[in-house]
């Protein structure tokens, strides 16, 4: 099992939207790279004043393999366009394997 996780980065005026994110962009993602071996996806919205992350998405894949047949797929366009559409903040990846 591989996790990726994105994160973004903003304050209390970053624009994030949050019903956007869940009702269409984390199945958008789901339906892109299930296929390649995604299992679940999962948003954390950090409490507090809204300065530092805003949003934290766990992508749980298969294994390395899958990260790397998902990330090259074709339908990974639409899912980083799709971004735009609710966030102004650049997100981060980062990749986590158990030990």
């Amino acid at each position: 099992m591989t996790k990726v996780y994105v994160t973004y980065p903003g304050d209390a005026g970053t624009r994030f939207d949050r019903g956007h994110y869940v009702q269409a962009h984390l199945p958008l993602v789901l339906e892109a790279w299930r296929p390649y071996g995604l299992e679940t996806v999962a948003a954390f919205f950090p409490s507090g004043d809204g300065a530092g992350t805003i949003c934290i998405c766990e992508c749980v894949f298969r294994d390395d393999a899958a990260v790397q047949a998902a990330l090259a797929a074709p339908q990974t366009g639409s899912v980083m366009a799709d971004v735009k559409k609710f966030t102004d903040a650049t997100p981060s990846q980062l990749r986590a394997a158990p030990l």
